[in-house]
């Protein structure tokens, strides 16, 4: 590739989009998901933290534009300059009746700085009249929707809890294609009893839908979780640093050029984190990454 790196990152792919650096800001918009609130399920996907995934997101009893600049203000020193994406993150942010998603969405998008809205969201919470209104936000402002969907393994789908099959997951993404919106892919690498095959199966399967962006998530084992007690009481390996820079790398190779990769790894809270704790060493774990694409002359979609 003609950048240092050899995967097609997103801090590349906004500066061209954007022309300077874009910052996330992870706000909290108030959401539950149907998987906690007893509509499909209790207690969420066995890995989700009580925050929904979004322990790093603002204060839910604050309103958004307050959310902002809290969070703008600490993050001041380390950019001083740059664009905002307004990133919905915590629990399933589409999950609410839509005359709410237009308030609050058109509300984030009329704070200054703000070039674009990241929605985390599941595939079957995304209504027809959803996805009009986002594609109409979209024409405002770039929209992009984030779903998770962790894996393509039948076995894993039931263990994790995750309540939707691929086929949601293919009709979602076929929508969103039909209404010209920008989808990012939330995989999960390391789900308890996956081999390295699963994975990038997962990865495969994703690929070959439509799709603009995929994250690629080491498995995070929180303090309390469901996924917690499932280790405590029926051990599973967790993956070391090597075998984990093995599989992304891998990944990497199979993934189509055009694909934005918006995430390596993960960010964890080390109050919360059990497992794997070289994990809080981001720095470590993207280094060691980028040498081991260097090392084996692997660029992303070198095997396709």
């Amino acid at each position: 590739m003609e950048n240092k790196i050899r995967y097609n990152s997103a801090n590349n792919f906004f500066r061209e989009k954007f022309g300077q650096k874009v910052i996330k800001i992870s706000l909290d918009g108030g959401f539950t998901c149907p998987n906690r609130d007893g509509t499909l399920s209790y207690g969420g996907c066995i890995f989700c933290s009580e925050k929904g995934s979004g322990d790093f997101a603002g204060d839910r009893n604050l309103d958004i534009e307050e959310q902002f600049k809290i969070s703008k203000e600490k993050i001041k020193t380390k950019w001083k300059d740059g664009k905002y994406i307004a990133y919905f993150q915590a629990f399933t942010n589409t999950y609410a009746p839509l005359h709410y998603l237009e308030s609050l969405f058109i509300k984030a998008s009329n704070i200054e700085g703000v070039v674009g809205i990241f929605i985390a969201t599941r595939p079957d919470c995304i209504t027809e009249d959803i996805a009009k209104f986002l594609s109409k936000l979209n024409e405002k402002i770039y929209v992009c929707i984030e779903l998770g969907f962790q894996t393509s393994k039948e076995e894993s789908i039931k263990l994790i809890n995750r309540c939707y099959d691929n086929v949601i997951f293919e009709n979602c993404v076929k929508m969103l294609n039909k209404y010209n919106i920008d989808i990012i892919v939330h995989t999960i690498l390391g789900l308890p009893y996956e081999t390295k095959e699963d994975m990038l199966n997962t990865i495969k399967y994703v690929s070959s839908f439509n799709i603009q962006g995929i994250k690629l998530q080491l498995l995070h084992i929180i303090k309390d979780t469901p996924l917690h007690k499932l280790y405590i009481k029926k051990p599973f390996n967790v993956l070391s640093l090597e075998e984990y820079v093995d599989i992304v790398v891998s990944c990497i190779g199979i993934l189509p050029p055009d694909i934005v990769i918006h995430r390596l790894t993960g960010d964890g809270d080390k109050n919360t984190l059990i497992e794997p704790k070289w994990s809080l060493n981001k720095k470590l774990v993207l280094n060691s990454i980028n040498k081991a694409l260097f090392n084996k002359d692997i660029y992303q979609g070198k095997y396709l």
